[in-house]
């Protein structure tokens, strides 16, 4: 192949994944909001916390005091399958809210690009959600959002349930995130969809009591 064939197949890939813009007059289309239920179990804090304390302790930054390797290593996996249980839930809740939206387009096809898919909406909130949606998930106190629905969504291409604990290996609970970026990465390569940014869609944010709170006050009003 030469320089310039290799020029043109590149050029033509970038055309393909080109964000898809609506004209500056156009105003955004709202997508159905995305809404986060409370997952976490009585102990998940104390768990993830333990856990840390662990990992610090086991690559000796920190005293380990009384407590073995063995120890350790099992209040390192204790946490990880904490955090893997629920990332699981916010996978599905994600995946509800991308279902609604690909219906959605489905329903208004003047208002998408031809190829718009679950992976077109997977990509726009992991790489460019609105500015209104990341400024309330810091407020919610997370920081990396994209590393949590990109592994949230990877492990619910794995899982449509939280696993049982004794059904996955240590392996895999040490080293899950890596695997869950993987998974994600590979299925968001695999599909040729078109890619939306937040001029075209926009969505707004909630956690589930949040917004019951503004559907009672609607009904009300």
């Amino acid at each position: 192949m030469t320089g310039q064939e290799s020029h043109r197949i590149l050029n033509l890939r970038m055309s393909a994944i080109t964000t898809w813009k609506q004209p500056q007059t156009e105003a955004a289309v709202q997508l159905p909001p995305l809404i986060l239920h409370p997952f976490a179990a009585a102990d998940g804090p104390d768990r993830l916390l333990e856990c840390s304390r662990a990992s610090l302790a086991l690559n000796g930054l920190t005293p380990a005091g009384d407590q073995s390797e063995e120890d350790l290593n099992r209040k390192v996996l204790d946490g990880r399958y904490c955090e893997l249980k629920m990332l699981c839930y916010v996978g599905k809740d994600v995946m509800r809210w991308i279902e609604q939206c690909l219906e959605f387009a489905q329903r208004n096809p003047d208002k998408f690009p031809e190829g718009v898919s679950e992976c077109s909406f997977a990509a726009l909130l992991t790489e460019n959600p609105p500015r209104a949606v990341r400024d309330k998930l810091r407020s919610w106190g997370v920081m990396n959002y994209r590393a949590i629905f990109v592994r949230a969504l990877g492990l619910n291409v794995l899982f449509s349930r939280p696993p049982e604990r004794d059904g996955l290996g240590t392996e895999f609970l040490q080293e899950f995130y890596a695997y869950a970026d993987r998974i994600f990465m590979l299925r968001q390569q695999h599909a040729h969809s078109a890619r939306l940014s937040t001029d075209c869609c926009s969505f707004d944010l909630y956690a589930s009591g949040e917004y019951s709170q503004m559907l009672e006050r609607s009904w009300e009003e």
